[in-house]
């Protein structure tokens, strides 16, 4: 009897000595108060590029060689294709040919004049012949100057064969292939240039809200309907908004880092915040969901707890471990947390 009447009294004393602090450690309450909520709106961006610039053949003729295919990646001034023209060549070889006449004749009219100086001092040549020799020595020169500047035009059209990238970036897309004729002008490749961003475009209803500076988050690769729905996996800041409706769609430029691992073109999933409002949210552990029903615990005014239904929304941003409440519950209602 003694062991059996100590078994029922030890409870007893283990609640007075927790006292009313022991019951609190096992259970708490949250004041249930409106919050600040971001509603966003999912629309799908566009990635491009900063600058789509084309390498561009400077001369005409057949293009010989091309080094580059789609998605090499390119720097500035590179080499990424040769153009040839035969007419060229010939036409430096016809510039060396005239530049060793004159080369010869200027010879021949030097050994002119010196005979020509020689002979004046015994007066066996006029004054006036030894002028004009003079004078040919000197057009004879000068033509060899300008053949020389002839050719070195001759020999830039040459070099000009050779197709540069203007910019560092990634090859887009390549027309021409080896052994086709081009035209000067006509581009060889098409080059994505100066990074990427993100395009995106909303209703006109939204317009008053899309600011620059604005964050906005992006999803990850791919658009299957799990990653389309996922988290977002990064974030962006409007760099531009263009002030023409497009269609009835404002559009604007999202600024992203690490953008390089996408396709030009491609589509992403992005969510940009539109609206503020006022929301309850609950922590998820107060949650209980019996046969398909989320119950909360909440606590009235005389301090009886009961379970209400409940309908639950979205994980609140910037707090994952709380959930909306979308109806259920009230401003007040003090909820009852494990």
């Amino acid at each position: 009897m003694r062991i059996t009447s100590l078994a029922a009294a030890l409870p007893l004393a283990l609640a007075c000595l927790l006292g009313p602090s022991g019951l609190a450690a096992r259970a708490g309450e949250t004041l249930l108060a409106p919050r600040p909520v971001v509603d966003r709106k999912a629309v799908f961006g566009r990635i491009e590029s900063r600058d789509t610039v084309p390498a561009r053949a400077r001369i005409g003729g057949t293009l010989l060689s091309r080094t580059v295919e789609e998605g090499s990646a390119v720097s500035a001034g590179e080499v990424i294709a040769v153009v040839g023209d035969e007419k060229l060549g010939l036409q430096l070889q016809a510039v060396d040919a005239r530049l060793k006449a004159l080369v010869a004749q200027l010879d021949n009219a030097k050994t002119d004049l010196e005979r020509a100086q020689s002979l004046l001092s015994r007066g066996a040549v006029t004054q006036s012949r030894l002028d004009q020799l003079r004078t040919a020595v000197d057009v004879l020169a000068n033509q060899i100057e300008a053949t020389k500047a002839e050719r070195a035009v001759v020999v830039q059209q040459t070099a000009e064969g050779q197709v540069l990238a203007p910019k560092s970036g990634r090859v887009l897309s390549v027309p021409a292939v080896p052994g086709s004729v081009v035209l000067p002008g006509e581009p060889i490749a098409r080059i994505a240039a100066g990074g990427y961003f993100l395009r995106i475009a909303l209703p006109e209803r939204h317009a008053a809200r899309i600011k620059v500076g604005n964050a906005v988050q992006v999803g990850a690769r791919g658009m299957s309907p799990a990653t389309a729905s996922a988290a977002p996996s990064r974030e962006g800041r409007i760099v531009k908004v263009y002030p023409e409706l497009d269609g009835g769609r404002v559009v604007a430029d999202v600024e992203v880092e690490g953008l390089g691992d996408f396709f030009v073109g491609e589509r992403v999933a992005v969510w940009v915040a539109v609206a503020e409002r006022q929301a309850l949210a609950v922590p998820s552990a107060a949650v209980v969901t019996r046969n398909g029903i989320d119950l909360v615990r909440v606590v009235s005014g005389t301090g009886a707890a009961q379970d209400v239904a409940v309908v639950l929304g979205a994980p609140l941003e910037g707090s994952p471990g709380d959930v909306e409440v979308l109806s259920g519950l009230r401003a007040g209602d003090r909820v009852v947390t494990p």
